[in-house]
């Protein structure tokens, strides 16, 4: 009987380059592959160790200067919507929540290029086209699902009826929104936080505890409407804990108190005990 070793994975560091969430920050990214028979498992650990996923890669800010970017889940048994999210989900609720495996199609790839050219046009995504996109969403090595919002009226899809699409990740304690994109000009809806008030429900009704929102940025207005949810957790020094004031988080760092990267990887975790090759 033949057998072979698992294959550990190489973890990598990228080049400094401006930081899209803080002015005259540098952002830097530690990651490593994400394929083989041990994609998912590898996902799933590294995932609760604040990375990201990005198709086939995992990636984790490692900034030599800042620790601003937290990864945030939401505690889904613990969550209460604020009464302005009970107000957002009766304004969606002529929406209906389809579940598709992950294929990208023309009216995706249309919302999308209407929410980037209004919401973010100077962004690192502006000149995505089809092919770029559709690997985003269809160059996936785990269980993921595109979840798309229609108008429950809309018998056959036409322009406008498609109000939001999330690409959302299964992971073995939670749902992880990698990506979303709603129809820009609907301030009413608040389709972004309609997006997220029905993944919590989603995994509510999966038995899975949490939701995966990304990064959370402390003083990036980007990114302080994550700090609006309840039961909301962020991964800091190493460990998930409540946000508490988000006030309180220290923004600013001295560049003496980031670890090393062979410190940040040694301190990785792996799934079955597997080594760490740097």
């Amino acid at each position: 009987m033949r057998h072979t070793l698992p294959i550990a994975p190489q973890f990598y560091v990228t080049a400094p380059q401006p930081c899209p969430y803080l002015d005259g920050r540098m952002e830097r990214k530690l990651f490593t592959a994400l394929q083989g028979e041990n994609a998912e498992t590898l996902n799933d650990t590294l995932s609760k160790q604040g990375f990201r996923r990005s198709q086939n890669v995992l990636y984790r800010p490692s900034c030599a200067e800042c620790t601003a970017c937290m990864s945030a889940r939401i505690r889904v048994a613990d969550f209460e919507p604020s009464r302005a999210q009970r107000k957002t989900l009766r304004r969606n609720s002529d929406l209906k929540r389809r579940a598709n495996s992950p294929w990208a199609t023309e009216e995706q790839f249309s919302l999308f290029r209407r929410y980037l050219d209004t919401r973010h046009a100077d962004g690192g995504m502006a000149d995505m086209d089809i092919f770029e996109f559709a690997a985003m969403i269809e160059e996936t090595p785990i269980r993921s699902r595109v979840i798309e919002y229609e108008v429950r009226e809309s018998p056959n899809l036409v322009r406008g009826d498609l109000k939001a699409v999330c690409l959302t990740d299964v992971l073995d304690d939670g749902l992880s929104l990698v990506y979303s994109f709603y129809q820009p000009g609907e301030n009413r809806r608040s389709l972004g936080t309609h997006v997220i008030l029905d993944h919590i429900e989603i995994a509510r009704e999966s038995g899975l505890p949490y939701v995966y929102l990304g990064y959370w940025v402390p003083g990036s207005p980007k990114m302080g409407y994550k700090a609006g949810f309840s039961a909301l957790e962020v991964y800091k020094h190493g460990v998930w804990q409540d946000i508490g004031d988000p006030e309180s988080h220290e923004t600013e760092t001295h560049p003496l108190s980031v670890d090393p990267i062979a410190e940040q990887v040694a301190r990785i975790s792996l799934p079955d005990s597997l080594p760490i090759k740097r």
